[in-house]
């Protein structure tokens, strides 16, 4: 009878639905938000960079709000219902936002596109708690952190291919919203590719909690994580915003440069997220966060020191940076999502959401201290004979600082579960070297000494034996009468010492 083999979870036909509709929904949400609506705006509507930061963290706003809420909605409904939703909403969201009247900047202008983002923070919040409760719904308990290091993957090759498929498409163009219709393509794609594959999770009917309730709830069961999340992500939003903007300026990098530079590099880490998701299985959840953010703090730094040294303002010095950086995002990611889905498995999708609205509202707070850093900070950098680009790097010198924070906090607040021996089964208690079985009903207490009952008496023997005295010399007469006594004797005797 021939063995079954185990299929890898990336195999599984339920795993790699759920990879192609996050891939379709990362590449549009990645398309629309960083590659091409800051551009976008600047260009083709006459935003500042203030606003624009004001107008994306609109979008970070309400996703880090909705996403507890909607998370909530997944566990009560099922997932595959808001992963349908979401990305419709923001197939009406792009198209708006190519039609909407040009008014140079104008206040209804900015109000309009500010709504029109908050509605894409509410349709990437249905979508990605219910994806990442879903891939833990389909998925083995020991194959949970090689799923989300997929996820993972899908995430980065999303990014990778944001920026290349979006800057060509409006270079090739010639118009800067040609990359928000891409992004509406992608959105149908993903509705249309969860419509007909994503599974069917049943509903868990909770009638006495709501979406508030159950963010308080983590709050109360998981608050290192949200702590975490929140301080570490807060560095991340400081140089979300303004990210292509830094690098057309910077390094007069056109979008299409700008997405071949970061294609290779993102494919390539991909690549390396299942090899490094096993890594942190080696090392443990918790030591994976610690290296992880270790690693992180190290690259933003290298890049954040180009703010004080123009001499480090290159773009070969931002790609080194950037390597432990991505390394360090595929080491912590993964045990970070599988630590939180493992805390309560009927509460996965909440749980995640509360993560996720953490992450999302340190974002916001920093990609609003990070826009205004980038616009504001630049006649400093003049005043200091530092240039404009310290103003430019500013926003990398308030990640850097947030993400060592994050790494000393999860020094103090994340550690392995200590590993508690479990007592013996009262099968049997060794007392004086005897064996004395117990009965089923006998149960050991804390500090209650075992009571032996008593068993056959044993006779004990306080000295040993006298041995057998040897038989005495025989006379010459009398070996002569008996010739063959002194032989007998002789083997009562070996016998005797062989007995001793």
């Amino acid at each position: 009878m021939s063995e079954q083999v185990a299929i890898p979870c990336w195999k599984q036909r339920p795993v790699q639905n759920i990879l192609i509709i996050a891939l379709f929904a990362e590449i549009g949400y990645a398309t629309l938000n960083l590659s091409t609506m800051p551009p976008y705006l600047k260009d083709d509507r006459g935003f500042g960079e203030s606003v624009i930061s004001l107008v994306m963290v609109t979008f970070l706003l309400f996703e880090a709000v909705f996403k507890t809420i909607t998370g909530h909605l997944a566990d009560r409904f099922g997932t595959r219902k808001l992963m349908i939703a979401g990305p419709s909403i923001s197939i009406v969201t792009s198209i708006i936002s190519i039609f909407l009247p040009h008014m140079n900047g104008a206040p209804l202008e900015t109000l309009a596109f500010i709504v029109l983002r908050a509605f894409d923070g509410i349709a990437v919040a249905m979508l990605w708690p219910a994806a990442f409760a879903q891939m833990n719904s389909v998925v083995a308990d020991d194959e949970r952190q090689h799923a989300m290091s997929y996820l993972n993957a899908c995430y980065m090759i999303g990014i990778a291919l944001a920026f290349p498929l979006g800057g060509i498409v409006n270079d090739v163009s010639g118009h800067k919203f040609a990359g928000i219709i891409l992004a509406a393509i992608l959105f149908a794609g993903a509705a249309f590719a969860s419509q007909r594959v994503a599974h069917a999770t049943p509903p868990i009917r909770d009638e006495h909690s709501s979406g508030l309730q159950d963010f308080l709830d983590s709050m109360r069961q998981i608050p290192e994580y949200l702590l975490l999340a929140t301080v570490t992500f807060m560095g991340v939003g400081f140089p979300l915003t303004n990210f292509k903007l830094f690098l057309e300026k910077e390094f007069s990098l056109s979008e299409s440069a700008i997405g071949l530079m970061i294609l290779p590099a993102a494919l390539a880490m991909a690549g390396l997220s299942g090899t490094m998701a096993r890594l942190g299985e080696r090392l443990g959840k918790v030591r994976a966060v610690h290296i992880g953010l270790l690693l992180c703090a190290t690259g933003v730094s290298i890049i954040a020191l180009g703010a004080f040294l123009p001499f480090l303002r290159h773009v070969s010095i931002f790609a080194l940076g950037g390597l432990p950086v991505g390394f360090g995002f595929m080491l912590t990611i993964p045990a970070w999502n599988a630590s939180v889905s493992d805390i309560n498995p009927e509460r996965r999708a909440t749980n995640i959401g509360a993560v996720m609205t953490a992450q999302g509202i340190g974002a916001m707070i920093g990609a609003a201290i990070g826009g205004a850093f980038y616009e504001k900070l630049q006649p400093l950098g003049h005043q200091l004979h530092l240039g404009a680009a310290f103003g430019r790097y500013s926003p990398f010198v308030g990640c850097a600082a947030c993400v060592i924070i994050g790494f000393l906090l999860s020094l103090k607040i994340l550690h392995e579960p200590k590993v508690v021996e479990a007592l013996p089964q009262p099968a049997e208690v060794v007392a004086e070297g005897i064996y004395v079985p117990l009965d089923d009903e006998d149960v050991l207490k804390p500090d209650e000494p075992i009571v032996v009952p008593p068993s056959e008496e044993i006779v004990a023997v306080e000295e040993p034996l006298p041995l057998e005295q040897p038989a005495p010399e025989l006379s010459p007469e009398e070996r002569a009468a008996f010739p063959n006594m002194e032989s007998m004797s002789r083997t009562t005797e070996n016998r005797d010492t062989m007995k001793q």
